[in-house]
């Protein structure tokens, strides 16, 4: 409810400045025709993950995943590293953390192990992971807009080497922080029945048929839209209890909006301007490494949905654009409220008594963020 609440007085301040004439209608216009399509696509992925969750689809991959380990801790978090990856890049980064965080927590403890690294494995990955796909972040629909909408397999192109950087280093951290649990032995428990055979593998079906849908080049709001009408329907007929209110994210749609509107009210008076002088110009290493850092910094003080939009007109080429994300996707790791994902997260461990502690995640992040943006950056730049 608070995230609906920081959206509501953002969707209020923008209204005033409309009113006032700051913000033009025209700008709100051509603000709408860009972002709707986005918020369709959140809003229908969301359905999607949660409906197949429900029949029991990242259950079944978590428990097989479990088998795959054989008894060996190190090899189980391998295959959860590869699970969050793929889920982030095809799903994006928020179904990562409301949907795969119990999975893996669940999944240690049924074989008892720590649930620590899993969970932190999850929430880095649930960002940093996020670079490769326009589907994988919101901040990458709205790159994607602003390069000109390439095919997704074009943006990838531009982005795979820092994805890839961005995905290896934290992975590397975690599993340095906790080598010592990572090399025990576990006994892999007996797959749970599945609820409705028919649910599960038409759910299974839709998510599989979804992935190369996204990567197909068409809008990625049609293959999710009816992805989620297929699941939606099949739900009503067999399960129609599920289907409730509280499975949309309207909250996270109420925040966006929100952020949307006061963003483009600021960069009416001039927050271009001032935000030029900060993070440069160019295309030079360490001009990108400067944006990059930039967006670190601005993803964990303010979020990193904001810190993209107040910084998307000063990254004014697709070179520059990418460098952009590598810092606001790559970088908030350090503060909880960096990015939506990690609250999310958080409210997952809180319901599932998982301790962590805030200051502990805050300083392996101020070494893992800067050493991540840094080199994913730099790898960046000389790639291209």
């Amino acid at each position: 409810m608070r995230t609906a609440l920081v959206g509501a007085v953002l969707l209020l301040l923008g209204a005033v400045a409309v009113a006032t004439g700051l913000l033009p209608l025209a700008d709100v216009g051509v603000l709408w025709d860009r972002v709707w399509p986005i918020l369709l696509f959140v809003l229908a992925v969301t359905v999607v993950t949660e409906l197949a969750a429900e029949a029991g689809v990242f259950t079944a991959l978590a428990q097989q995943t479990a088998r795959w380990g054989r008894g060996r801790a190190w090899l189980l978090w391998l295959f959860v590293v590869l699970v969050a990856t793929l889920s982030t890049i095809f799903l994006s980064l928020d179904t990562t953390a409301v949907l795969l965080t119990p999975v893996v927590i669940v999944l240690a403890r049924h074989v008892g192990l720590s649930p620590l690294p899993f969970a932190l494995t999850t929430v880095w990955l649930a960002n940093t992971a996020s670079l490769l796909l326009p589907v994988s972040n919101l901040t990458n629909l709205l790159a994607q807009h602003a390069m000109g909408n390439p095919s997704p397999l074009e943006f990838a192109a531009l982005t795979v080497v820092p994805a890839a950087v961005a995905i290896v280093v934290p992975s590397i951290a975690v599993f340095l922080v906790f080598r010592k649990p990572l090399m025990q032995r576990y006994t892999p428990e007996a797959r749970d029945p599945i609820e409705d055979d028919v649910l599960f593998w038409c759910s299974a079906a839709v998510v599989i048929a979804l992935l190369p849908a996204l990567l197909s080049g068409l809008p990625v709001w049609l293959p999710a839209s009816a992805a989620a009408i297929v699941l939606v329907v099949l739900f009503a007929v067999r399960r129609p209890s599920v289907l409730r209110f509280g499975m949309l994210p309207w909250q996270l749609i109420v925040l966006a909006s929100g952020l949307f509107l006061f963003i483009e009210a600021l960069h009416s008076i001039g927050l271009a301007t001032v935000l030029a002088t900060v993070s440069g110009s160019g295309e030079s290493p360490a001009a990108l490494l400067r944006l990059a850092g930039t967006g670190m910094l601005g993803a964990n003080v303010i979020d990193n949905l904001p810190a993209y939009l107040a910084l998307e007109p000063v990254a004014d080429t697709p070179v520059r654009l990418v460098a952009l994300l590598i810092g606001v996707n790559a970088g908030p790791l350090i503060t909880p409220w960096a990015s939506l994902a990690t609250l999310l997260w958080h409210q997952r461990l809180s319901a599932l008594d998982v301790e962590i502690s805030w200051r502990r995640y805050m300083l392996l992040g101020l070494v893992v963020a800067p050493l991540t943006v840094g080199l994913a950056a730099t790898a960046f730049a000389f790639a291209v």
